[in-house]
């Protein structure tokens, strides 16, 4: 595994982080949240696009007066229209704190009005299509002190109304960001844990695989902690991901990596570590022209800014 090439793509925001990255119609899109830091509640979410990967303009901006838009996610449906999903954490949490949406486009500038998808208070952090059907894992949220969050999987066939397919998948060293793949019919799923002091809870990732209709999971432990998950399955059928590693239990200091994960013994390989550092990593990976693109936000470079890596799988 090489990079190849490295570019900054978007900094016009304070703050430009959690990104997502898809092909559509010939061109790349990536999206981001803009706003004036991490934890702000003044998040937008931008759609960027660019005929080769080097030149990146501003397609559209989704915005909202009373809640924090946050971790925007891009995907194509079946029917042909891009799918952005994210969150948004209201301002006044006097009755709830998040609602997970969903907006269509037929040419990533014009979007469609907001769907609130899943149950409310259940972040619903990433679709992926198989099939005809939208497949996602959402985790609950607002889980107190305890910390006993539990992931919950959701499926669509349309992406506007999603129905919950299993109510607990699983509530063990609290659950959250998760990456689905499908390889033929056979479903894995990338899973971070962050744990409790309370509960000794475990803090390392799991790899989950269902078969249809995928309502029972067998999950191994890989034995690290991450960030920001992602799957993607490689032209020689392995799994490549790209996440957020940590080098001390206080989650710092971290960057972001590439890395294999073992289908067979459940195992994690840490290969190449991209440029990063401090507020970093939920990347975006696509397969385009024999190349690993992957997006993903750094502040090594002291302003938190959108990156894309190109990275060549077979050296």
């Amino acid at each position: 595994m090489k990079l190849v090439d490295l570019r900054k793509i978007w900094d016009r925001a304070e703050h430009n982080a959690f990104t997502d990255l898809v092909q559509f119609n010939d061109r790349c899109f990536c999206v981001c949240r803009e706003s004036s830091g991490h934890t702000a509640n003044d998040g937008a979410l931008r759609v960027i696009v660019s005929d080769d990967g080097e030149r990146w303009e501003s397609a559209g901006l989704i915005t909202s007066t009373d809640s924090d838009l946050r971790d925007a996610k891009i995907t194509v449906t079946p029917d042909g229209k891009l799918m952005l999903c994210g969150v948004e954490s209201f301002h006044d949490k006097s009755k709830h704190s998040h609602q997970s949406l969903s907006w269509f486009s037929d040419d990533g500038s014009q979007w469609s009005d907001k769907h609130a998808i899943a149950d409310v208070d259940y972040w619903l952090w990433r679709v992926t299509w198989h099939r005809g059907t939208a497949y996602g894992m959402a985790y609950s949220v607002g889980a107190g002190e305890g910390g006993k969050s539990e992931i919950r999987l959701y499926s669509s066939t349309d992406g506007r109304r999603f129905e919950s397919l299993v109510d607990r998948v699983l509530d063990v060293g609290y659950p959250n960001e998760t990456s689905i793949i499908f390889s033929e019919d056979t479903a894995y799923c990338l899973l971070r844990r962050d744990g409790q002091p309370l509960h000794s809870d475990p803090k390392s990732a799991l790899l989950g695989l269902s078969k249809p209709p995928f309502t029972e999971w067998e999950w191994k432990d890989l034995g690290t902690r991450l960030g920001g998950p992602i799957l993607i399955e490689a032209p020689d059928g392995r799994l490549v991901t790209a996440v957020r590693i940590h080098e001390s239990e206080d989650w710092h200091p971290a960057h972001t990596s590439v890395c294999w994960i073992n289908l067979e013994t459940g195992s994690f390989e840490e290969t190449l570590r991209l440029p990063s550092g401090g507020d970093t990593s939920y990347a975006g990976l696509e397969m385009h022209e024999g190349l690993l693109w992957v997006s993903y936000y750094s502040s090594h470079e002291e302003k938190t800014s959108v990156y894309l890596a190109k990275v060549d799988l077979e050296i």
